[in-house]
């Protein structure tokens, strides 16, 4: 794919205007509160992966609504009981994949942090090996996919639901053993980027925030400039639903990554890639620049640039990044 967004000067000034609902504030305080009526009830059970140096934990937590969502927890070998008080990490997964299985999610753990990964309700089939956790919610007509259920009513979205059980995963790192509450950061790819990107503005406590070339952001632009998967499900929707075009994007102004990240108050370090047909380089940057902006300090940010990737990004390189920059983060 060539380059096809906006010249890499033009993204670093691209700082859109926003059709942010005025409720939006009202709106999340509701959902949250709503949410933190059901007990967290954080269930833990040992898990054999045929590991030695790590501690792996199959959790369940209350989400939204109360519903099972399931996580994996890993941790260096005995740091649950040996009186350590160690960092966590809470990472969020890509469109259509599941949590998988612990082996495969060991880096976080080996470098001397908690490790939850949040499984995605409803997803887990498309790539990867599997998920676990079920959205007993149904929804009205909707493309297949994720990103139109619910779309008429921001009560009764899709992400509505993901995002607090997003929430929801940072309460149980902080309720587990071990862990240092005071030290928390949220990180994810992709789908999982737009999730941590969220947590991060209706989580005003974070130590750190890491997306990488997320979506779920400036779902205008996104729409207007991209025919890729999962932001054309909107436009295939719309092309049959003629008339919910307001109503929809109503619905999406509530859930734009864009708009929650202007409330994080934690440091970030983005990643974006030029060439991403899938997350366009403009809507990232739209969030990286928008990043902190109503948080009473704004917070440090950092944005490493993939020119020549697509929607894949930095991968390891990225990681190598990001294990490095969350200790100096700690430490400063």
């Amino acid at each position: 794919m060539a380059l096809f967004d906006l010249p890499l000067p033009d993204l670093e000034r691209y700082l859109p205007e926003l059709d942010e609902p005025a409720d939006l504030d009202e709106f999340w305080a509701t959902t949250l509160a709503e949410s933190r009526t059901f007990d967290l009830d954080v269930r833990r059970a040992p898990f054999d992966a045929g590991l030695r140096l790590v501690d792996v934990e199959d959790v369940t937590f209350a989400g939204w609504g109360g519903h099972p969502v399931k996580a994996w927890v890993t941790r260096p070998a005995g740091s649950a009981t040996d009186g350590s008080s160690l960092p966590a990490v809470v990472e969020f997964i890509g469109y259509g994949g599941g949590r998988g299985r612990p082996h495969e999610h060991l880096a976080w753990a080996a470098a001397g942090f908690v490790h939850v990964l949040m499984d995605t309700r409803g997803q887990g089939s498309r790539w990867g090996t599997g998920g676990d956790t079920p959205d007993p919610v149904g929804s009205g007509p909707h493309v297949p996919g994720f990103l139109t259920r619910g779309i008429l009513d921001p009560a009764e979205h899709y992400y509505r639901r993901v995002f607090t059980d997003g929430v929801r995963a940072v309460e149980t790192a902080r309720a587990l053993p071990g862990v240092d509450t005071t030290r928390v950061a949220v990180a994810g790819a992709s789908q999982g980027g737009g999730i941590a990107l969220a947590v991060a503005g209706l989580v005003d406590d974070l130590v750190a925030v890491m997306p990488d070339v997320p979506f779920l952001c400036h779902f205008p632009r996104a729409l207007a400039i991209t025919d890729s998967e999962p932001y054309h499900e909107v436009v295939r929707y719309l092309s049959v639903h003629r008339t919910r075009t307001a109503q929809a994007m109503r619905t999406l102004s509530y859930l734009d990554g864009v708009h929650l990240a202007r409330r994080a108050t934690a440091p970030a370090l983005f990643s974006v890639a030029l060439r991403d047909t899938t997350c366009p380089p403009s809507t990232v940057f739209a969030a990286y620049n928008h990043y902190g902006t109503l948080a009473p300090r704004r917070p440090e940010r950092a944005v490493e640039v993939y020119e020549f990737n697509e929607h894949e990004g930095g991968q390891g390189l990225q990681l190598d990044v990001q294990l490095r920059w969350l200790p100096q983060v700690l430490a400063a």
